[in-house]
């Protein structure tokens, strides 16, 4: 089509593997889903055609990264090496352009259309005009909240959303896409290097070495290799601590159905964050054998609200909650009580206070205990993301891991990793013996 003084898109075309994704867009598509390895040009797909329909229809527009610093880096400033030419140049020529502000990342063009890149993590902190079109760039990495905010505003406006990313392991990105390929409303399109020809043969074998010597281990480089360039959605995200082991629970059949036994006790473990995610798990036990049947997060709420919404609305007759060391420290906003105190005037009891040890033995402990545990995989499908997306720490300068990431990932692994080490109830403190008011036992809703 043709803007202000010039066609667009201006001087770029898809290819044949985009061909498919670009007719669907241009025929009036609103939702697309794409999962391709790297290098298949996704976000130049998605700059293009942001630009084609900003000039068709005036309206505000956004494209998402997970943090707003990685949109700065891979769109704002990116330069394309084939062309030398920055790649919003390309896709927003300065023609169609009134203004281009840096601070904030934002065309305006000369319809009155306002383009911006954003950070998708404060989603709820987004301001200004909706926005009728929305591009989810690295979708596998953002926060899965920011398109169930986003999702409203785009079906009252009639406008459309673009999910683009490569995967990092089964997690809401693979979970999502798997149901919206059952779904006539939603394009989409997995797309490994294989299928595309942007690599060759001898290209792609050599980029697999590359990235085991990289890595210096062969599982993990295999494992980057498939999940970047194969787009194998079950391959474990680079540095992850359990996705193999979970991988071959999968196969062996203990990532299912597994119903709550009303003849057991639920056995808690916890994860407490502050401004930061609550993560629980709920396990019960036969002999050896642990069966993980619900799991609960959130963020931002206080402890009443937590036990309200976890503990006691759920059917349970409960065992021992399982709760980390910092739970014993005193909290200057809350009068000088602890959050054990807390809990324990809520009647969450008993309660089986953990050491404070380094995260290598929770990860151990963990690593232990997967192989002898069954998971509900629809109450712990949150859960179970967590523990395969929880991975090590990439130290760009040595170009080596290091510890435990800590992300959205690392709560709810702790918190498994707490009942993995001390499940077997060594130092078990009864809340309600010592000034906590309530009666100690299981809690009684």
């Amino acid at each position: 089509m043709k803007g202000p003084e010039i066609e667009l898109p201006h001087g770029w075309s898809p290819r044949d593997y985009q061909a498919g994704l670009w007719r669907y867009l241009e025929s009036g598509g609103l939702r697309a889903d794409v999962a391709a390895h790297r290098r298949w040009g996704k976000d130049d797909v998605a700059l293009n055609w942001t630009a084609v329909s900003a000039v068709q229809k005036p309206g505000v527009y956004w494209h998402l990264l997970p943090e707003s610093a990685q949109g700065r880096k891979a769109i704002w400033e990116a330069v394309n090496p084939h062309t030398g030419k920055r790649r919003i140049d390309e896709a927003f020529p300065p023609q169609i352009r009134s203004a281009t502000r840096d601070g904030d990342m934002s065309l305006r063009l000369a319809n009155g259309s306002v383009w911006q890149v954003l950070g998708s993590d404060n989603y709820d902190s987004l301001v200004g005009a909706p926005p009728v079109g929305v591009v989810f760039s690295e979708w596998a990495l953002a926060k899965p909240d920011a398109w169930t905010y986003i999702r409203p505003i785009l079906a009252e406006n009639g406008g459309w959303a673009l999910f683009l990313w490569t995967p990092r392991g089964r997690n809401h990105a693979v979970r999502a896409f798997e149901a919206r390929a059952r779904d006539a409303a939603w394009f989409t399109l997995r797309s490994p290097a294989t299928e595309t020809g942007v690599f060759t043969p001898a290209q792609l074998a050599r980029e697999r070495a590359e990235l085991v010597a990289e890595t210096g281990s062969k599982e993990e480089g295999e494992a980057r290799f498939a999940s970047e360039y194969l787009v194998d959605f079950d391959a474990a995200a680079p540095g992850a601590y359990y996705a193999g082991l979970l991988g071959e629970a999968q196969s062996a059949g203990r990532i299912g159905r597994v119903p709550h036994d009303p003849a057991l006790a639920v056995h808690t473990a916890w994860d407490l964050g502050i401004d930061d995610y609550t993560a629980i798990w709920f396990f019960q036990q036969v002999g050896p054998e642990v069966r993980a049947i619900d799991y609960f997060e959130t963020s931002g709420e206080g402890l009443q609200a937590i036990v309200r919404e976890a503990i006691a609305a759920k059917p349970y007759v409960y065992g021992t909650h399982h709760l980390p060391h910092d739970v014993m420290v005193r909290e200057l906003g809350a009068g000088g009580r602890s959050r054990f105190e807390t809990l324990a005037g809520l009647g969450v009891s008993p309660i089986a206070v953990g050491q404070a040890t380094h995260p290598e033995e929770r990860i151990n402990a963990a690593r232990l205990m997967i192989p002898m545990t069954w998971f509900d995989s629809e109450a712990c499908a949150l859960g179970l993301d967590r523990l395969r997306a929880y991975r090590k720490r990439w130290n760009a300068a040595t170009r080596a891991y290091g510890g435990p990431l800590h992300d959205a990932a690392s709560h709810g692994a702790d918190a498994f990793g707490e009942f993995a080490l001390n499940r077997r109830g060594a130092g078990v403190r009864r809340a309600g013996r010592r000034g906590a008011g309530g009666a100690s036992g299981s809690w009684m809703g």
